[in-house]
């Protein structure tokens, strides 16, 4: 029998955010989709939305990769799964290219860390609306600011007119890397935004004719042959043996899935579909109660405090809710945490009653931006393993804790950075939740 070649892959990275990694990498997708090319993609770091906009793009579910949170076999096994049945695996990095936290090489959380360990060559996009020649001395700085990271190519974004072109073309030329394509201004291409990034694929109009108009637009601008050839097998045989990141709350796990509930990862999900586990989705917006023959509820973070008023007044969803809590364990991250609260107050100021499981209040009225990396070690025994365990994993959330009530904490959270550890969230009895969303197990 002949041996399947091995994964193809690269990264589409920038020296920032808003650059345009995401237009492009769900563009490529799209387009080479379109050409009847097996293509899957992958997103750096814990970014819940632009994985979904690259399932939709492609047809198959993106995957997240993360340095700081994931083991490099998870990270390596995650990739080589998501590749499995492709020609090309496309991953898009988060903000800059070598933006991470200062720890060890490898373990930063950078997209760097990512295309080092599986041997990714970079295309780098650059945003020249502001500048010409400068351009080729900034993709010099990538090129060589660190010896594990190849950049194979550039695609040059919001160039302005051909004689803008020149220029930065002319910037680059002294330098042996080729410049893949240049995208043209375009306020056609943006997606719509909402507070946590972009809104949700699902709950983006018109999905597929943007998507394929994105697509149209990179074909159209983009040498996709060229880029195509950047690809390279990548260090997929580094995956040690099968590894689940984090494993199964229970073995029927019912889990809210809706547009409020929605910030689930997928390669949690297929580990425990992996190690056995059956999961089952109700919605709460649909007023449908957790499915009482499940060992567990979890409620995923979302956008609960856009559906306030729909989740109050879901009568059957809360006494369900209610009754699966009294003899089952339940949990929720971030938005699900809201939810299990007595109140939740939306943006416009206004307070409705949750499901009064525990005794946190919420509040959205005045946002505030809780964003980064978190360590947690439970405050106790429950569904996610024994007193003191650690998982690795992040908040990003607006919402704000107007009271906690007395409840005992969840578990005990670090930074990054060294912080000490400080209580987070809430337990009474079977019912645990915190901001906290989990990435792996350490």
């Amino acid at each position: 029998m002949i041996a399947a070649p091995p994964p193809r892959g690269l990264m589409i990275a920038a020296p920032r955010s808003g650059s345009g990694k995401t237009t492009l990498t769900i563009g490529l997708l799209r387009a080479y989709r379109r050409r009847g090319i097996r293509v899957a993609g992958a997103k750096c770091g814990p970014d819940y939305i632009d994985a979904a906009f690259h399932g939709a793009a492609c047809g198959q579910p993106g995957v997240n990769l993360d340095s700081w949170a994931m083991k490099p076999g998870l990270i390596a096994q995650l990739a080589a799964e998501a590749a499995k049945d492709s020609d090309l695996l496309i991953c898009e990095a988060s903000m800059g290219l070598f933006d991470g936290v200062p720890v060890q090489p490898g373990r930063s959380g950078s997209s760097a860390d990512v295309a080092s360990a599986l041997g990714l060559p970079v295309v780098l996009v650059l945003d020249v609306s502001a500048q010409s020649q400068s351009a080729g001395a900034i993709a010099k700085g990538f090129m060589t600011f660190d010896e594990r990271v190849k950049i194979a190519g550039i695609v040059l974004n919001r160039v302005a007119s051909e004689r803008h072109l020149r220029l930065v073309s002319d910037g680059i030329s002294r330098l042996a890397i080729p410049i893949l394509g240049s995208l043209p201004k375009s306020n056609g291409m943006a997606l719509p935004e909402r507070h946590l990034g972009l809104v949700q694929a699902a709950e983006t109009p018109e999905l597929e004719s943007k998507l394929d108009a994105m697509a149209e637009f990179v074909a159209q601008h983009v040498q996709m042959d060229a880029l195509f050839g950047c690809a390279e097998a990548f260090l997929a045989s580094q995956a040690g043996p099968h590894a689940t990141a984090l494993q199964p709350p229970g073995q029927r796990i019912a889990i809210a899935h809706d547009k409020a509930f929605s910030f689930t990862y997928r390669h949690i999900l297929d580990g425990w579909r992996n190690s056995g586990a059956e999961i089952r989705t109700f919605s709460p917006l649909a007023d449908e109660p957790p499915p009482a023959d499940c060992d567990i509820c979890w409620l995923p973070g979302g956008y609960p405090e856009l559906h306030a008023a729909q989740i109050a007044s879901a009568s059957r969803f809360l006494e369900g809710l209610r009754h699966f809590a009294a003899i089952k364990p339940v949990h929720g991250e971030c938005g699900g945490y809201m939810i299990l609260g007595e109140t939740l107050t939306d943006a416009a100021g206004k307070t409705y009653p949750m499901a009064g499981l525990l005794g946190v209040q919420t509040s959205f009225f005045k946002p505030k931006m809780h964003l980064g990396y978190r360590q947690a070690r439970l405050a106790a025994s429950g569904c996610l393993g024994p007193l003191g365990k650690t998982l690795k994993g992040h908040e990003f959330h607006y919402a704000e804790i107007t009271a906690h009530g007395s409840d005992e904490p969840f578990a005990f959270v670090t930074d990054a950075y060294g912080s000490d550890f400080a209580p987070t969230g809430s337990r009474r009895g079977r019912v645990t939740g915190s901001f906290f969303h989990i990435i792996a197990e350490t």
